[in-house]
């Protein structure tokens, strides 16, 4: 019976119109996203599976405050309430949703970022826009996986010069058959919810660029597959159909991704507060703090500390959820 009453929350607030709601004594009540109440606190619970909704709610109902509900609605296929509140949250609060199985937790700044209106993703590629690191793939494949992925995971976690790291892993392929990098291309697995995600900003007239510090062929395979505006990464050198075991040109390491950031954002004349960047290694800090709003993937401790937000177990379908509608015809 407990299980119903519970249930019977969101059945209010996502079938009804009425806009107070009496639940386990607190009084509730509703609004509409770009009209929510301003000044107090703003929680966003993003889930994939209903199934968890009486947890939310039971949580809801153990925080006694008088909330205003939401839900938010996107296109990329997750679910999303927002919770707001004239008392602040507390640390007790926020652990009573932050613990909760399967929901990710986010408060949500004063003024965070208008998905209605222009703006800039700059995203890592190797775990971020994709599941793996294709240099230990490559390696993998050139036999020698092992060496090269124990210094990737080092670089990652911020222990090595991303530069050093990369040109010393890089010396590893020399002498590979160049076929590989088309292999790998052909079935270069995207991060669940990238396409999704990408989809739902372009949309709304967001610019999405990738910054890797990976090899140009993965970066132009993703550029054209999901209609990028602009992909950058190291050049791997070639001769007579064998990989050399060098890159040349401008390294593609954590400040040249920082760069692209503001030099991205001039290009197109994207507004400050609009400037995203996402990505999962140390290599990645100098970007996410050269944008408005960083966010850590399933990320390292260290990018964890420096982003203004981690999403840490669903997938990338969460970054639209974290925006704002500023108006209800969008």
């Amino acid at each position: 019976m407990e299980s119903l009453s519970h249930t019977s929350l969101f059945s209010w607030l996502i079938n009804e119109e009425t806009a107070s709601y009496q639940f386990h004594g607190q009084a509730l009540s509703r609004h509409v996203e770009c009209q929510a109440p301003q000044g107090g606190a703003r929680l966003r619970l993003i889930y994939a599976m209903r199934d968890v909704e009486a947890e939310i709610a039971r949580a809801i109902s153990q925080s006694t405050l008088p909330f205003s509900l939401a839900f938010i609605d996107r296109k990329s296929g997750l679910n999303c309430i927002e919770l707001c509140s004239d008392e602040p949250l507390t640390q007790t609060h926020l652990q009573l949703f932050s613990s909760l199985e399967k929901v990710e937790a986010f408060s949500m700044a004063a003024e965070p970022p208008t998905l209605n209106s222009p703006g800039l993703l700059v995203m890592d590629m190797d775990s971020t826009a994709i599941e793996i690191e294709c240099i230990d793939e490559l390696a993998a494949m050139a036999g020698v996986g092992e060496a090269v992925a124990e210094v990737t995971e080092r670089a990652m976690l911020g222990e090595l010069d991303f530069e050093e790291s990369l040109r010393g892993r890089v010396s590893q392929l020399t002498g590979a058959d160049e076929s590989i990098i088309q292999t790998l291309c052909d079935k270069l697995p995207l991060m669940p919810g990238l396409t999704e995600m990408v989809s739902e900003l372009q949309s709304h007239d967001w610019r999405v660029v990738v910054a890797s510090g990976g090899f140009t062929p993965f970066v132009g395979h993703l550029k054209e597959l999901l209609n990028l505006d602009a992909a950058y990464a190291n050049k791997l050198d070639i001769e007579g159909g064998k990989l050399v075991g060098t890159v040349s040109g401008q390294v593609v390491d954590a400040q040249f991704k920082a760069d692209t950031v503001q030099r991205c954002a001039q290009l197109w004349d994207i507004p400050q507060g609009q400037r995203l960047a996402i990505g999962d290694g140390a290599n990645d800090i100098p970007m996410i703090e050269a944008a408005d709003f960083g966010i850590a993937y399933h990320a390292k401790p260290k990018l964890k500390q420096a982003a203004d937000v981690s999403i840490s177990q669903l997938d990338l379908r969460v970054l639209p959820y974290l925006l704002l509608l500023d108006s209800i015809s969008s």
